[in-house]
């Protein structure tokens, strides 16, 4: 995974450039259908055929994005194509999407919980943690019920674990001592 991290960096920070000349959030949306159709095994197995060409290859995957792609954007995925890359646009889309925020102003804060937040909560939630992580937070939610109640937050490489579970083990690590 650390590879594909890697090979995606500079296709990210290049089309990242390109994009804050237009129009970020539609050049979102375009790498996100890439990724999206980039993903599927099916397709992957069609673009490594050895009869396959690179043009049949984006044709399929411009087509199946349903999506118009920019200029910018177009010779991004030729560029993928031509270099065997296609299985890194996923990764290229996440650090795509974590450089555009960043630019904002915002980072991405992954909240997992023991149950489900309604809109409130989480609104109080995220006012809680933007104070406390010192940034404006864009949060996604995952369901944890392992962790018992509460909730674990990761912002970057920064987590704060509040839940119940972790208590738990600070509990029988302090014990067991």
């Amino acid at each position: 995974m650390a590879e594909l991290a890697t090979i995606a960096r500079p296709y990210a920070e290049a089309l990242f450039q390109v994009a804050q000349k237009h129009d970020l959030n539609a050049w979102r949306e375009q790498i996100d259908a890439l990724a999206l159709v980039a993903g599927d095994e099916g397709l992957r197995q069609f673009a490594d055929h050895p009869k396959t060409s690179a043009s049949q290859v984006f044709d399929v995957i411009v087509e199946a994005a349903k999506l118009p792609l920019a200029d910018g954007m177009r010779n991004f995925l030729r560029a993928a194509i031509d270099n065997g890359r296609l299985d890194a646009l996923p990764a290229v889309a996440q650090q795509f999407h974590a450089l555009a925020s960043q630019a904002q102003g915002v980072a991405e804060a992954r909240v997992e919980s023991a149950f489900a937040l309604d809109a409130a909560q989480l609104t109080d939630l995220i006012a809680v943690l933007e104070k406390r992580f010192g940034r404006k937070l864009k949060a996604e939610v995952t369901l944890q019920p392992e962790l018992i109640g509460g909730v674990r937050v990761t912002v970057g490489d920064e987590v704060l674990d509040t839940s119940v579970r972790a208590r738990l083990e600070r509990m029988k690590t302090t014990l067991t001592a």
